[in-house]
């Protein structure tokens, strides 16, 4: 039997705002809150989950795994996330439909372009 994907796992400097941050981002509930950790999914019961825990390291380099996010209208979710603390990054993307956001901590994620059809 294959595994089943669980959740991810983010570092962070700040495990709890981070979180909150994505929560709100995604749109996501907070299941498990603790000192070191916070677990969010989009219910309670529901898998896969982020969990962002403390990582003692701040951040360097280009995310070797990030989250792609498909909004509805992608100009309008880019206003929205810029508007709660994401920023524009460059990682030489180059001229691409998506558009490249870091979190609060600096981890790229892509918004990308509405789906069409």
């Amino acid at each position: 039997m294959p595994s089943r994907w669980e959740q991810i796992v983010v570092d962070a400097q700040d495990p709890g705002r981070l979180a909150r941050w994505w929560a709100e981002a995604l749109d996501y509930v907070i299941v498990n809150e603790a000192p070191d950790e916070v677990e969010i999914r989009r219910t309670a019961d529901e898998l896969p989950g982020l969990l962002f825990g403390v990582g003692v390291d701040p951040k360097r380099v280009k995310n070797r795994l990030h989250i792609d996010l498909r909004p509805d209208d992608q100009e309008a979710e880019v206003e929205r996330l810029v508007g709660m603390g994401a920023r524009p990054v460059d990682i030489g993307q180059g001229d691409v439909p998506w558009v490249v956001l870091a979190d609060p901590e600096g981890n790229e994620f892509c918004v990308l372009s509405t789906k069409s059809g």
